[in-house]
């Protein structure tokens, strides 16, 4: 039984803890073995926290015999993106310069992770600083490995958690995007990802001290889980949403809305803005709009996406003249060449002044109206997370072509982080042995709209993960609910 733990649900994860059919350690034991048997092979766990997941488990099986109700995740185990606190571990951000870095509380996700009786089992790798680029590579901890295929990125910022939830080394991952940080890797990896709407989730990410950061880093980055099953990701969604007094940005908006009359309507958008999307993406989007069909959506091929290339330009622009100040700082602590992903950007698009920069947020509120007005009409868009598969590691960080191909790439991942609304990552099958995937965005604080067309396109397509990986090339056959047995792993 201990062997075949890690490659449950995290929900019948919970549910064994819960009726004592299994101890929370040995459910994180058996996590603990397949970290040890992979993670050599993908290095997606960064900060191996084995002792303290056995006595935070220890303690769920003291509080299950002494009576006492346990939480929806109880004994379920997460990994940490590297850039998020775990109280008494440090935040190193993968630098060297931060290696010391040890959090003095939890992040506020992570507090309500482990509230519900989820076990922190480690950190999970990113590119250094979250900033060298979308691949998972840092300094201080080297590359993370897709597991399908060696010679592509999981993509990242939050590629370690993928790669450890889609291997079973966890059954939840928490990450956070700005712009594709976690439904990127999610599509690479062949798993769910959920970017919520800014305020759905509470966070801190004053990570450096008592200064809050400026409006964009405000406004932009969102805390998300990772999952293998779209019905694993609800859970961490349900218990993720609410308010938290350290962040006045979370609003207390029900985490369920108000049933839509008639069949939803889905607007479908396989090529954002018309700038090229590769056969097999294209694909996907008509797979995926073709289970939402079957699954009595009203489904509607739409021109296109509001004000995409506008939207792009001044996110550009916003984020660029908000981290000019720090760059030179910055720069120094991204170690070598890491500091070419975001060099380029700040080459290419100079700090606004003042008055450009007061016109700049008009814009943001025009373009956010826009999506408001578009999602009244189409409660939810059908599109690419990356408009291209799985990509070489730092193709982005390579020359001024490859930056511009992987930004295009994230186009709707990045225009939907600058309007603020929610969008969930779902797997759709493979191709060429790659895992394919789509993302459904919905209305502001309509994430249960986005899950529930998300769970109908799994419900027909199936579920990809947990993945035996070989890191030298293509991986073997899926463990998900194609495959109920594993194969061995092989160099």
């Amino acid at each position: 039984m201990r062997d075949a733990l890690w490659r449950m649900t995290a929900a019948a994860q919970a549910e064994a803890v819960r009726t004592a059919e299994v101890s929370a350690v040995e459910l994180i034991d058996s996590h603990l073995d397949r970290i040890a048997e992979v993670n050599p092979r993908v290095n997606a766990v960064t900060q191996l926290l084995a002792e303290r997941a056995r006595a935070a488990a220890a303690r769920l099986d003291r509080r299950r015999a002494a009576g006492e109700a346990l939480g929806p995740l109880a004994g379920v185990p997460f990994t940490v993106k590297e850039s998020t606190a775990v109280e008494g571990v440090p935040t190193t951000f993968g630098t060297e310069r931060f290696r010391g870095l040890v959090a003095p509380a939890d992040a506020p996700p992570v507090a309500r992770l482990r509230a519900a009786g989820a076990v922190p089992i480690g950190h999970g790798n990113i590119p250094t600083l979250i900033l060298a680029g979308m691949h998972t590579r840092s300094e201080l901890f080297g590359d993370t490995v897709n597991p399908w295929d060696g010679s592509r990125t999981p993509g990242g910022s939050s590629g370690g958690d993928a790669v450890a939830v889609a291997t079973g080394m966890a059954a939840l991952g928490l990450g956070n995007d700005s712009g594709g940080s976690v439904r990127i890797p999610a599509q690479f990896c062949g798993v769910a990802g959920l970017k919520p709407s800014t305020g759905r989730f509470p966070a801190d990410h004053r990570v450096f001290g008592p200064d809050d950061p400026g409006p964009a880093s405000q406004m932009l980055v969102t805390d998300g889980p990772l999952a293998r099953s779209v019905g694993d990701l609800r859970l961490a969604y349900e218990v993720l949403a609410g308010t938290d007094p350290r962040d006045p940005r979370a609003v207390p908006v029900p985490a369920y809305g108000e049933p839509l009359p008639g069949p939803v309507k889905v607007a479908v958008v396989a090529d954002p803005g018309g700038h090229g999307v590769h056969p097999t993406v294209r694909a996907a989007v008509a797979t995926a709009a073709d289970a939402l069909r079957d699954a009595g959506y009203d489904v509607r091929e739409v021109p296109d996406v509001p004000r995409l290339d506008e939207a792009l330009d001044a996110y550009g622009r916003i984020t660029v003249t908000e981290f000019a100040p720090s760059w030179p700082v910055v720069r120094t602590l991204l170690g070598k060449g890491g500091d070419r992903y975001i060099g380029m950007a700040m080459e290419r698009t100079p700090p606004a002044s003042a008055d450009a920069f007061m016109k700049l947020m008009g814009s943001w509120l025009g373009i956010r109206r826009s999506w408001a007005e578009f999602l009244h009409e189409y409660p939810l868009l059908l599109g690419p997370v990356f408009t291209e598969p799985p990509v070489e590691p730092g193709l982005e960080s390579r020359d001024r072509p490859g930056r511009d191909r992987v930004a295009s790439g994230m186009r709707l991942c990045t225009v939907t982080s600058f309007v603020g609304v929610p969008g969930v990552a779902v797997p759709t099958g493979t191709a060429d042995g790659l895992p394919c995937g789509v993302q459904i965005v919905g209305r502001a604080f309509r994430e249960d709209l986005c899950l529930d067309a998300a769970q109908a396109i799994e419900d027909r397509l199936g579920v990809l993960t947990p993945v035996d990986p070989r890191a030298g090339g293509r991986s073997g056959r899926g463990l998900g609910s194609g495959s109920r047995s594993g194969q061995a792993l092989t160099s």
